[in-house]
């Protein structure tokens, strides 16, 4: 008969619809590389979160800040101490240049001091004596503003930091080592000795 087919020709024919069907599957699915995103060529780094890199900043500029404010500080403690500095050095000086012209002085207020120990009696009312007598109270005066003081150690221990012996002599009114009498008087301005005070002493 000629409809009756043939089971192995019907068998081969569902065989190959099967592996058609199958093929057409396997074109159909996406490749291993695809479907887990790996391609590494087309890859990019990730990139840091805005909020990370503003915060990174933020730090960056307060340790800056702190630093400038540190060196600002620092110069400005050298520079205030500098002038402190400067400001004593110019006392000193000042104070050092005023003394060494006060001692060139001295000299001047040994004579008037000698002159008027020996003003004779019968002129000692004269005018003109007087207003030699008020040049002398002006020097006196000076040596007061700038605390300046006699030294006039007669009857004191001799002390050779005040005092420079150019002789010895017998006392009976004093004990041995002191001053007897005091040839020229010394000056000290504070701790500041101008000159030192022309002495005897009793050996």
């Amino acid at each position: 008969m000629s409809d009756v087919k043939d089971p192995a020709e019907e068998l081969e024919k569902e065989n190959e619809d099967e592996l058609s069907a199958a093929s057409e599957s396997a074109e159909e699915l996406p490749s291993e590389s695809e479907a887990d995103g790996s391609d590494k060529d087309e890859e990019e780094a990730p990139e840091m979160p805005e909020g990370i890199n503003l915060m990174q900043a933020f730090i960056e500029a307060q340790q800056e800040a702190q630093s400038n404010k540190d060196g600002w500080q620092r110069a400005r403690a050298e520079f205030a101490n500098y002038k402190k500095r400067i400001e004593r050095e110019r006392i000193e000086l000042f104070q050092r240049a005023s003394l060494d012209t006060l001692k060139a002085l001295l000299p001047i207020v040994d004579d008037f001091d000698r002159a008027f120990e020996s003003v004779p009696e019968d002129i000692s009312e004269n005018p003109w004596i007087g207003g030699v007598s008020m040049i002398q109270r002006k020097f006196a005066t000076l040596l007061e503003q700038y605390e300046v003081e006699a030294i006039d150690p007669t009857g004191d221990l001799f002390d050779p930091n005040l005092h420079q012996a150019i002789g010895t002599e017998e006392s009976d009114e004093v004990e041995s080592g002191h001053v007897t009498e005091t040839l020229q008087k010394g000056y000290r301005a504070g701790d500041k000795i101008l000159r030192l005070a022309l002495v005897k002493v009793a050996s």
